[in-house]
C-alpha cells in the first residue's frame, strides 16, 4: 500500500521522543555479549573415530571408572544434514565393546566421516509389558511425552530410544488422539530403516516388548562434552534426554535469544513473506498462512534485535515489514475517516492483526528511530477505534470485502492485542485519543472480569496501561489476572510459552507496585514468593522446548530446526508464532527479570 500523509500523532511523536530522550540513563545491567556464529557457518565437525574416544572417556567418568557389569549402548551420529544414524551393543564397555559399535557404525559411516554431534547412551531401568499392556500404559500419557525408549527384546538388540520413537512418531496417532498410541506403520518403517527391509514385528497383544530408561551424553566438535539428563523430572521424566542446565544465567538466556531469532531471520524468504513452519518429524512444511502472525513474529524479532543487534536478523525484519506494509495491510475510506486493516487471505480482518500491527510498527520506530510508519499506525489506530462498541468492547473479526462485521467475538487474545498495540503507540506519540480507547475498553473488561481468561496480551496491556494511569483498579485486574494461575503455571506438563509473557508482565507491574507506597497494600492480593517460585519454574521449564542438538539431531533434517523451539503435542511443530513467544518471553526475562536481579546484587 503506499504510504500515508499527514498525521495528528506525528507532531506529538516528536515531543514525545525528545522528552523521554532527556530522561534516558545508563543501564545498570549490560546485556552480555557473546561471539556469535551464523546458523549456516557454525558448522565445526570432528572424525568418527575421535568422536567415539572422547565418548569412551566421557562415560569411564560418568561410570566413574570402567565396570565389569554388562551395558546397554547406543551411539547416535550425524553431520546435521540427514537423522542421526543409530548403532546399539551389549556388553563389557572395554576396547572390545567398543570396537564392535566402530565396526558396526563403519558399516554405514567411514572412520573420518564428519560428525557434528554424537550421542551416547547406556541403559538404567529395564521393564517388561506385553503390546497389550503397553499400550494401556501409553494411554497414561499425553501424546508425544511417552519418555522411555522402547526394545523388542529382553536384550535390546531390537531397540528405540525414546527420541527415535518421537521423531519418527512411531507413537502418534493424530491430534484427534490426545494420548500416546502405537502407530505400527510408522514403527515398523523405522524398524526397517535401523534393521533392514526384512525387519517383521509381531504386534500381537501377548508379546513381550520392553521399556527402557538411559543415562546420556553428548559429544560436538568444539564445545566440553555434556552430560544430559536421565529420566529426571518428575514421574513423567520431563527434563530426560536434554543437556543439564542448573540455573539459567544471563549468558545462556542470550543463546537462546540468538539462536531463535535467526531461525526466524532464516524463514523469512526473498518476498519477505515467512516459511509459516515445519513438522520436524518428517521435514514437511506446514500448510496456510497467518498474516496476524506474521505481524506478531516481526515483534517478537525486533524484541531480539534490541539484545542481538545482529545483522542479518535486522536484514529479515526489514523484508519482513516491508511485505506486511506494502502486501498485506488494505486501506479503506470508513464513516469519513482513512483506516488501515491488515487481512487475512480468507478476507477476514481480525482485531487482533490490527493491535500486533502497531506493535510491530511501534516497536521498529522506538528502536530505530525512523518515524515513516507514524502516519500508518495512526490510521491502523483509528481502524481499531472503529471496531469499538458503546460498551467499550470490540467487534472481533470484519468481512474485508464491506467492514461489516462477521464475528462479534472470537477469542480474547484479540482484545489485549488491540488494547496493548494502541498503548505502545500512545508511548510513542501520547496521543490521547488511543489511551481514551484503551481505558473505554478496560471498564468493560473489568466489568466482564477478562481476568479470568489469565490471557497474557491483557497482562502486557495493564502493565503498559498503569505507567500511564496508575488506577488501582487497573493494578487489581493485573493481579487477578495472574493471582489464582500459579498452579497452572508451576505444574503444566506443555511448555505453554505464553505464561513466561503473561509472568513477565506481571513481574515489572509488581516490581513498581513494590516501589509505590500508595499502591504496595494491593500486593496482598498475590502470593509473592510463590509467583516468582512459578515464574523461575515456568523460564526454566521452557528449555524443554528448545531443539538443543541432542534432540534435533533425531529428526529428518537437524540443521533447519536445531536451535528453535518447538510444540511437543502437535508431534513438534516448530510455526513462527511458537519460537515468537518463546523468544518474547526469554528476552523480557532476560531484560526485565535478570537485570533486575543483577542490579539487585550490586547494591548490597
Amino acid at each position: 500500500m503506499a504510504k500515508s500523509t499527514g498525521s495528528k500523532s506525528l507532531g506529538q511523536a516528536r515531543r514525545a521522543q525528545r522528552a523521554r530522550k532527556k530522561k534516558q540513563v545508563a543501564p545498570a545491567f549490560q546485556v552480555p555479549v557473546l561471539k556469535t556464529a551464523s546458523r549456516q557457518s557454525d558448522v565445526a565437525t570432528v572424525a568418527l573415530s575421535d568422536a567415539l574416544e572422547r565418548a569412551r572417556q566421557a562415560l569411564d567418568e560418568a561410570l566413574e571408572g570402567p565396570l565389569d557389569a554388562p551395558l546397554h549402548l547406543f551411539v547416535s551420529v550425524t553431520d546435521a544434514t540427514h537423522r542421526a544414524i543409530v548403532v546399539n551393543a551389549y556388553g563389557v564397555a572395554d576396547s572390545e565393546h567398543w570396537q564392535a559399535l566402530s565396526e558396526t557404525l563403519a558399516g554405514k559411516l567411514s572412520e573420518q566421516a564428519a560428525v557434528r554431534w554424537l550421542r551416547l547412551d547406556w541403559t538404567r531401568e529395564l521393564a517388561e509389558y506385553t503390546w497389550e499392556s503397553l499400550a494401556a500404559e501409553l494411554k497414561k500419557h499425553k501424546r508425544n511425552y511417552f519418555r522411555r525408549g522402547i526394545a523388542l527384546d529382553g536384550g535390546c538388540q531390537r531397540a528405540f530410544l525414546e527420541q527415535e520413537l518421537n521423531a519418527n512418531a512411531m507413537l502418534y496417532q493424530g491430534v484427534k488422539v490426545p494420548h500416546a498410541e502405537l502407530n505400527q506403520k510408522n514403527f515398523l518403517r523405522y524398524a526397517r530403516e535401523r534393521f533392514g527391509t526384512q525387519t517383521e514385528i509381531d504386534f500381537g497383544p501377548h508379546q513381550r516388548v520392553f521399556t527402557f530408561t538411559t543415562d546420556a551424553l553428548l559429544v560436538t566438535a568444539d564445545q566440553p562434552v555434556r552430560r544430559l539428563h536421565g529420566y529426571s523430572g518428575g514421574e513423567e521424566g520431563r527434563d530426560t534426554g536434554r543437556r543439564v542446565i542448573e540455573t539459567l544465567t544471563p549468558e545462556i538466556t542470550r543463546t537462546l535469544i540468538e539462536r531463535a531469532s535467526e531461525f526466524l531471520a532464516d524463514q523469512v524468504e526473498p518476498s519477505g513473506r515467512f516459511i509459516y513452519g515445519l513438522h520436524p518429524c518428517f521435514d514437511r512444511q506446514v500448510n496456510g498462512y497467518n498474516t496476524l502472525r506474521h505481524a506478531s513474529s516481526i515483534y517478537s524479532m525486533l524484541e531480539a534485535w534490541e539484545v542481538t543487534q545482529s545483522a542479518s536478523l535486522k536484514r529479515a525484519i526489514d523484508a519482513a515489514l516491508s511485505h506486511l506494509t506494502t502486501r498485506l495491510l488494505k486501506r479503506f475510506t470508513h464513516r469519513g475517516e482513512q483506516v488501515t486493516y491488515l487481512l487475512e487471505d480468507n478476507g477476514e480482518i481480525k482485531l487482533g492483526g490490527s493491535g500486533v500491527t502497531l506493535l510491530a510498527l511501534s516497536k521498529y520506530t522506538e528502536l530505530s528511530g525512523d518515524e515513516q510508519y507514524l502516519p500508518l499506525m495512526e490510521e491502523v489506530a483509528l481502524g481499531i477505534r472503529q471496531c469499538q462498541l458503546e460498551s467499550g468492547g470490540f467487534n472481533h473479526v470484519l468481512n474485508a470485502s464491506d467492514l461489516s462485521v462477521k464475528e462479534a467475538f472470537r477469542i480474547i487474545y484479540y482484545d489485549g492485542e488491540a488494547a496493548f498495540g494502541l498503548m505502545r503507540l500512545y508511548g510513542l506519540t501520547r496521543d490521547a485519543r488511543w489511551l481514551e480507547v484503551v481505558e473505554r475498553a478496560f471498564e468493560y473488561f473489568i466489568i466482564q472480569e477478562h481476568w479470568k481468561a489469565h490471557d497474557h496480551w491483557l497482562s502486557y496491556c495493564v502493565n503498559e496501561l498503569t505507567l500511564y494511569r496508575p488506577d488501582e483498579r487497573y493494578y487489581r485486574f493485573g493481579l487477578q489476572n495472574v493471582a489464582g494461575y500459579l498452579g497452572f503455571v508451576e505444574g503444566r506438563i506443555t511448555t505453554f510459552p505464553t505464561l513466561l509473557e503473561l509472568m513477565m508482565a506481571a513481574h515489572k507491574m509488581i516490581a513498581r507496585l513494590q516501589a509505590t507506597p500508595e499502591h504496595r497494600h494491593l500486593l496482598a492480593l498475590i502470593d509473592v514468593e510463590r509467583f516468582y517460585r512459578a515464574l523461575e519454574t515456568r523460564a526454566h521449564y521452557l528449555l524443554n522446548g528448545h531443539f538443543w542438538p541432542e534432540l534435533a539431531m533425531f529428526f529428518q533434517r537437524p540443521e533447519r530446526i536445531e536451535g528453535s523451539f518447538f510444540i511437543r503435542h502437535h508431534s513438534f511443530r516448530v510455526r513462527i508464532d511458537d519460537v515468537e513467544h518463546y523468544l518474547s518471553g526469554f528476552v523480557a526475562y532476560l531484560l526485565h527479570y535478570l537485570k533486575q536481579s543483577a542490579h539487585d546484587q550490586s547494591q548490597v
